[in-house]
């Protein structure tokens, strides 16, 4: 069984652990755990991780979040992974800090690399996992606020977040993704 994993975000060192590249921080927290490592190839850098009879094919696209879907679609293509087996890792605005969404599939909600990825599947029917930002900044300042990175009153839950979505990973290649769905979209983190 083969899994393409996704963490989305955009490459340089100014983007380093910002709100936007939390995808990149899961996907490299997951391939630490499994003591694998990143090389830089086409559109990504990819890490492959074996475990529990799975093999992971994890990238963070090198094609900046907006043009994420053709680094997903080639690895996708290259690997023949079946789209239900993608898990994208991405920011979203629309969840508080406190909360992760684990879904199937559905709308991109206006972000430009689950957009991206939509172009190129020609479909919304892969899973994503939603990280939650909140958004707490002042009108007309989305931009920054994504950009910007975690404040110290924010590190601690995302550190615990960042470990529930390695979790998370691994349940959905070992328990399916409906009773992962059950086991954690229920969960809030304390703040």
């Amino acid at each position: 069984m083969k899994y393409l994993i996704v963490g989305l975000g955009n490459i340089g060192e100014e983007y380093r652990h910002t709100r936007h590249n939390i995808g990149f921080d899961v996907a490299d927290a997951f391939v630490k755990k499994h003591e694998g490592s990143f090389e830089l190839d086409r559109l990504a850098d990819v890490a492959t991780v074996k475990w529990k009879g799975k093999t992971f094919v994890v990238i963070k696209p090198t094609t900046y979040v907006n043009l994420s879907g053709k680094a997903v679609k080639y690895w996708m293509d290259k690997e023949k992974v079946a789209i239900e087996n993608v898990l994208v890792i991405v920011d979203e605005l629309a969840l508080p800090l406190d909360v992760l969404r684990l879904r199937a599939g559905g709308s991109d909600a206006g972000h430009n690399g689950l957009k991206s990825i939509q172009e190129s599947l020609g479909t919304n029917q892969y899973p994503r996992l939603r990280f939650g930002v909140g958004n707490n900044f002042p009108k007309g300042k989305q931009v920054d606020f994504v950009l910007g990175k975690w404040n110290a009153k924010e590190e601690p839950v995302v550190l615990q977040k960042i470990d529930k979505c390695v979790e998370i990973i691994e349940s959905v290649a070992t328990a399916g993704i409906a009773r992962t769905m059950n086991l954690y979209n229920t969960l809030t983190f304390p703040l």
